[in-house]
Order: structure tokens, then sequence, then C-alpha cells
């Protein structure tokens, strides 16, 4: 069966990821799940619901292992759908540490692989595989908050989602004919939050405000954050603004 919709998602496994895998399940919909471990649960959701799952285990902190994955997709990827999605999901927050203790070479190379050169490379296969399709096209990149708004104790990931954002901006204003947005899920229910609440005071001096959100249950969850993300990525004016922000939807606006 031709598929009607592409997609391909990383991070698939676990928290935010793994929500929105499950929600994209459908007839008609083809996605390849990118993670680092393969899910026998999310496989058999998606052939309850109908859907076309390949899942493709891979370390995206891995330069060269993105790299061969990043050349597989966009040799395999189906000519005849109607739309293509992209969602770079996958991210780390770690190391978190102030800026006088980020001395771990191969922490922030694997962080910013991750977080930064893995998406730019699936980008570039994304573009590469669909340039001469008639079909709508869509990239989302999962940004955050951090990119925004510095936070003592995140150097490395303030700036790789800044950087992220800015690339975002950067492919947009190429116009490649795709419709893309760098988005903020804001605070989420995942096992990111679990890392960033088991941090050091001593390199995290918002710890207890983190603490005090999950205990106070103002967390997200995965579940009806990616149902927010999925249903503004359907939306017409995705894309506008580039760089966005989930929250600043009520779910009826995003999903008009």
């Amino acid at each position: 069966m031709t598929p009607h919709t592409v997609a391909i998602l990383t991070g698939a496994s676990r928290g935010l990821g793994l929500a929105l895998a499950r929600a994209l399940a459908a007839p008609g919909v083809r996605l390849f799940a990118l993670a680092r471990t393969v899910s026998t649960d999310l496989a058999g959701h998606w052939r309850e619901q109908g859907g076309d799952l390949e899942q493709i285990p891979v370390d995206l902190s891995d330069a060269g292992a993105a790299q061969q994955c990043a050349d597989r997709l966009a040799a395999m990827l189906p000519q005849d759908a109607q739309r293509y999605l992209l969602i770079n999901n996958a991210g780390t927050v770690q190391p978190i540490a102030r800026a006088d203790r980020l001395s771990d070479a191969a922490s922030l190379q694997a962080a910013l692989q991750l977080n930064v050169a893995s998406p730019v490379l699936l980008c570039a296969a994304f573009l590469r595989a669909t340039a001469s399709l008639d079909a709508d096209r869509r990239i989302l990149n999962i940004s955050s908050g951090a990119g925004r708004n510095p936070m003592p104790g995140w150097g490395a990931y303030c700036a790789a989602k800044a950087a992220l954002d800015h690339y975002t901006q950067v492919l947009h204003a190429e116009n490649h004919g795709v419709r893309i947005a760098s988005m903020a899920p804001g605070v989420v229910d995942t096992s990111m939050q679990a890392d960033i609440r088991h941090a050091d005071r001593a390199d995290f001096p918002q710890l207890e405000r983190f603490v005090a959100l999950h205990e106070e249950g103002l967390l997200s969850s995965a579940q009806d954050t990616a149902a927010r993300i999925l249903a503004r990525l359907e939306h017409p004016d995705f894309g506008t603004p580039v760089l966005d922000d989930i929250r600043h939807y009520s779910f009826d606006q995003t999903s008009q």
C-alpha cells in the first residue's frame, strides 16, 4: 500500500519521542523510528493501529553512526507519498555543570552531536531525498526554552538548543520549499526531567524549582504534549513563526 504520510522521528523509544511515535500510528502512515533501542511494545501498537513502522537502532550521539543513518534514510525513503515529515526530537541535557567544570571533551562532543549535528545531518538527508517531489514537506526540530533563556548549569544544553534554533532559521531563510519550525515543548514529565532532579545543586542552582514542579504536579504529560505538537504540525500555518513554543497555543487552536 502506498503511504499517504512518510515520517522520520528520532528519540522514539522513550519520553516525548515515544509518545509522538505512538500518536503517529495510523493507517496510511509509514514511520521510520530512530532510537538506540527497538521497542516491541511500540511495534505491537503500530500493528494494532494499521500503520507501517520501521525501527532503526542507532546512537545519534555517535557521528559515524549518525552519518550512516542519514545516508541510509536518504536512499530508502519512499518517493510516492503525499506528505513527508521529519521530527528531530532526540536530545540530552547532559552534561549538567557550571562553566568551569565543563571539561570532559567526550561528553561535550556527544551532546553537541546528538543535539545539533545529527539534526543537521538528518535535515540534509531529508531535503535531498524529497527535493524533486511534489509533496507537502515539514520539518519539526524539538528545541527548548533553554535555547532562548540562559540557565546556569546548562551551558552545553543552552548552547546546543540555541544553535538548533539558529540553524532552523537559516534553513527557513534558504527557502527549500519546506515548512519548518523549532518548537519548545515546555516542561514535560520525562526521564530527562528525572535526570535534572538528580543534578548536583552545586552545578544546577535552580534544582529546587524543578523538584517543586514535579512534586506539585505541574509537569506536562508526554502524551498531552505529543498530541499538541502533532496538532500544531498539522496546522496550515505551521512554520509561522519559525521559532515556536507549544505553550503559546491551546489544543483547540492547534487542531483547527
